[in-house]
């Protein structure tokens, strides 16, 4: 059952019964540093495994763990130690100077305020040697804000990718720091701001307007202007030098966290959802292809889960529906930081309903991706845990193995 919020337009939907299921069983997959911050994946050596790279936020480390497939995920992965960043915020694989070897970008807030480019060696067999890397800082990031977040993007059809990104507090901004020709010069990349932001949390590449180029989709949790937005893309050449055009999504003036882009209900459209902090989950809905109209779902989070972090979607439990997979923060006991739910007819009708995942295990959990990682045919769940430093951890779907 769902129904209208009195003043407003967002349609609540209903969460049904209580907390079903046992938690899933946890794996690390790296437990070696403090404060694990966020796991970003690529398959950086092309064997069709997922990689993981992370930075430790306590621990002043940015690291990279190599999948060494099925037979042996469930057993700590191999790893390195790609450089040493303080306040070390994201990690994001990119191979930015086109030879062939993944690096990795990291971005640091606190006093380091600054963005780093990890140059990963050439030769595959020396990817896990941690003298084979280089680091080098952008000179154009340096103090310029407290950065956050980094997306790898071709933006001006011109050299190597470049790299979107923003950060929060005094002086943010989201934009895009323009590659050189030779990537590994690093003073000469050239930074463009698009928009000031309070505190950047989400940057996901996405054609919203079907005109053939790369949009960009954001979550704001601080500005006066909070929430989801996109920005569009002006266009490559001379285009490229006009205004980014702001469309708003929704949850404006609420606190968003991480977002994620998906067709939940199957109509050809990508919708958006959304974290929004303290405990809902916002199913953005989109209705045409110009990307300008949407309509909001309001999901409300059960009162076992912590605070709302971030969400991705998957079919976790086999049936053919989409289903949506939330972390939190703040989850000390009994709270819970890791969690599923599932629906119990259309998205968009009916319930949802509420399912362990982690359960008591952790406090702080954060970007959680979905991916058949023991490849038994279901989507476990990779993310990371903080404060209790459980570190970068999966964990194994049992359903399909209940069958």
């Amino acid at each position: 059952m769902h129904l209208l919020l009195a003043g407003s337009s967002a349609i609540a939907l209903g969460l049904a019964g209580s907390v079903a299921a046992e938690p899933w069983v946890r794996h690390v997959i790296d437990g070696s540093s403090r404060g694990a911050d966020g796991v970003r994946l690529a398959d950086v050596n092309g064997d069709g495994w997922m990689d993981a790279a992370t930075g430790w936020e306590q621990g002043g480390v940015v690291r990279v763990c190599v999948n060494p497939g099925p037979k042996k995920v469930r057993d700590p992965w191999p790893a390195v130690t790609v450089g040493a960043v303080h306040n070390v915020e994201d990690a994001v694989f990119a191979d930015l100077d086109g030879d062939g070897a993944v690096d990795v970008v990291s971005c640091a807030e606190g006093k380091t305020r600054a963005v780093f480019i990890h140059w990963a060696p050439k030769g595959r067999e020396r990817y896990l040697e941690a003298g084979a890397w280089r680091t080098d800082a952008l000179p154009v990031a340096a103090d310029a804000m407290m950065w956050m977040f980094a997306l790898p993007l071709q933006i001006d059809g011109r050299h190597g990718p470049d790299l979107v990104a923003g950060g929060k507090n005094q002086g943010a901004a989201l934009g895009w720091f323009e590659a050189p020709i030779e990537a590994r010069r690093v003073a000469d990349w050239k930074w463009h701001e698009l928009r000031r932001v309070g505190w950047l949390m989400s940057i996901v590449a996405s054609d919203m307007d079907g005109d053939g180029d790369s949009d960009l989709v954001l979550s704001d949790r601080k500005r006066k202007e909070s929430g989801a937005y996109w920005l569009e893309n002006p266009g490559v050449g001379p285009a490229q030098s006009g205004p980014w055009l702001e469309h708003g999504i929704g949850a404006v003036g609420l606190e968003a966290k991480f977002l994620t882009l998906s067709d939940v209900d199957g109509d050809a459209l990508e919708d958006v959802v959304l974290a929004v902090q303290p405990r809902e989950i916002h199913w953005l809905r989109r209705l045409d292809r110009t990307g300008l109209k949407w309509q909001e779902h309001v999901i409300p989070l059960p009162e076992e889960a912590g605070i709302a972090k971030a969400v991705s979607v998957g079919d976790v439990d086999g049936d053919g529906r989409l289903d949506l997979v939330f972390s939190c923060e703040q989850a000390e006991q009994p709270r819970q930081g890791l969690m599923w739910l599932s629906s119990d007819g259309p998205p968009r009708g009916g319930a949802w309903n509420a399912h362990a995942l982690s359960g008591v295990d952790g406090v702080k959990h954060d970007l959680v991706a979905l991916v058949d990682l023991d490849a038994d045919g279901d989507l476990d769940a990779v993310t990371t845990e903080e404060v209790k430093n459980l570190g970068v951890i999966w964990y194994e779907n049992p359903i399909k193995s209940a069958r």
